[in-house]
């Protein structure tokens, strides 16, 4: 059944059942609110969803269920919250009720996935979080008298029972992704409807979107940027160079300008790369002001922080566009977490773009892999669910005899990938550019046809997601655009 007019569109104000109009107001708020994230995803009618809470929430945080493939970490009005991620966590899936066209909850999903993507999980793990403080604390303080040998060794030791998390999955994790397609199918089923519009992702129907970033970490690293780019132009991929500004090495305005001329980007990585941007907010904000003036400077957007140390609920001190600080799983990182998303999203103003795969040093010395196999593997997972494939790969390391035909060989992987399938190649930027013009665009009918209406919509596709035997299946438009008529067939991408 296709999504008609009458439910498509809300043409009247939904009756509140509250007694004064103070009470009806603030309702109608929770349920924009409630359903934000959601929508935010998929550019959906307006009306379309409608949620609500059925009780007031938890005062206290806690994780547990929504179904089997999906932990939650947040409030609820029901069932127990535990610290500790466990097997016989609640399942709030089990108290979701549908009541004419409205789906009430036990959780406020836009909460739920807020505390993912910010990772406020894992700064709730208490002594656990302050013990990885400390540690951290300890080993730059070390760092200077240490050599990068012994600095591997302290790094597999810190790293050393990463395979025993269980939470976010390895070695992608699409928690946010399972969220959101359980509530689409459950809306689905509420309002009685088959298939329902909505924006596809990327631009001309892409599947999916790769992205690859150098991050500069050494003088080395800066002299060997040149021959990185020979290599990457071999294979026709371009990338973001992120530049530490001070105290690694000198910047001149001659290598930034050799690196745009050749059709690369460049971002501002951190401000010296020691570990303590984040250490303390008074700090921070100093720091933060510097590290503006030379995104300025430089013209640079986007901004990643040393080893991906990262306090996204102060992004909003910077003037960066767009951000690529936040892991999707940092089992193997110095500071755990991750946004278990491998979607862009935003964070206030700034657009984060997550590192969705294994970085090169966790590769090459942590896990100590000589393959392209894991690589290989996060890309058809994040492929899958129509992500985001995102690489962080240092020319301080991959150029090293034993690891560049290892980085050649994902290049060439990467190369058949472009030519066999529809998948965007992008630098940083135009992801940026694309989602933030998505994130405006509208979709509304137009006679018997959905059309996309917003500024870029000439580059964006008409989409569904369709039901089909209680499994949730995108699809696209037959034809690619930003209108389509609401009978006719289209196309599967499963």
């Amino acid at each position: 059944m296709v999504l008609d007019e009458g439910i498509g569109v809300q043409q009247q104000p939904e009756r509140c059942l509250e007694a004064d109009s103070g009470s009806c107001e603030s309702a109608l708020k929770t349920a924009d609110t409630l359903s934000r994230a959601l929508n935010d995803r998929y550019r959906f009618p307006k009306g379309f969803l409608n949620f609500a809470l059925d009780g007031n929430l938890s005062t206290e945080k806690g994780y547990f269920r929504f179904g089997s493939n999906a932990i939650c970490y947040g409030r609820s009005t029901r069932g127990k919250r535990k610290p500790e991620v466990g097997s016989d966590l609640y399942d709030a899936l089990n108290d979701v009720t549908v009541n004419d066209g409205k789906l009430t909850l036990p959780f406020d999903p836009s909460e739920v996935i807020d505390n993912l993507r910010l990772e406020r999980y894992a700064s709730g793990c208490g002594a656990r979080y302050s013990f990885e403080n400390i540690l951290r604390k300890l080993y730059y303080l070390v760092r200077p008298l240490t050599n990068p040998r012994v600095r591997r060794q302290v790094k597999r030791f810190r790293a050393s029972n990463w395979n025993k998390l269980p939470f976010p999955q390895w070695p992608v994790d699409t928690t946010v992704e399972n969220i959101c397609q359980r509530l689409l199918r459950l809306s689905m089923a509420a309002k009685g409807v088959d298939r329902v519009p909505f924006v596809w992702f990327w631009p001309q129907g892409a599947q999916g979107c790769v992205v690859m970033t150098h991050d500069v970490e050494t003088e080395a690293g800066r002299d060997a940027c040149a021959a990185l780019m020979d290599l990457d132009d071999e294979y026709g991929i371009k990338a973001s160079f992120n530049i530490v500004p001070e105290e690694r090495y000198t910047v001149s305005s001659a290598f930034l300008a050799a690196v745009r001329s050749r059709g690369f980007e460049i971002g501002i990585q951190d401000l010296n790369h020691d570990g303590w941007l984040f250490d303390g907010r008074k700090e921070f904000l100093r720091r933060a002001k510097i590290i503006n003036r030379y995104a300025s400077d430089y013209g640079a957007e986007g901004f990643r922080a040393g080893a991906l140390y990262r306090n996204p609920e102060w992004y909003h001190a910077f003037s960066f566009s767009f951000d690529m600080s936040i892991p999707n799983v940092a089992h193997l990182d110095p500071q755990r977490g991750g946004c278990c998303t491998v979607m862009p999203y935003f964070i206030g103003d700034i657009l984060e773009l997550p590192v969705t795969t294994t970085q090169d040093y966790m590769l090459f010395h942590l896990l100590n892999h000589r393959s392209i196999a894991l690589w290989k593997n996060q890309i058809d997972l994040i492929l899958k669910s129509n992500g985001l494939a995102s690489f962080i790969v240092h020319p301080d390391y991959v150029l090293e005899p034993d690891t560049r035909s290892i980085y050649q060989e994902l290049l060439n992987n990467l190369r058949r990938l472009r030519q066999e399938t529809n998948v965007w190649f992008a630098l940083p930027a135009k992801v940026n550019r694309w989602w933030r013009a998505r994130s405006q665009m509208r979709i509304v009918r137009d006679g018997d046809s959905w059309r996309i209406v917003g500024q870029g919509a000439h580059r964006a596709v008409l989409a569904y997601a369709n039901n089909v035997d209680g499994k949730l299946v995108y699809q696209l438009a037959p034809t690619p655009g930003n209108s389509c008529a609401a009978d006719d067939d289209i196309i599967s991408l499963e």
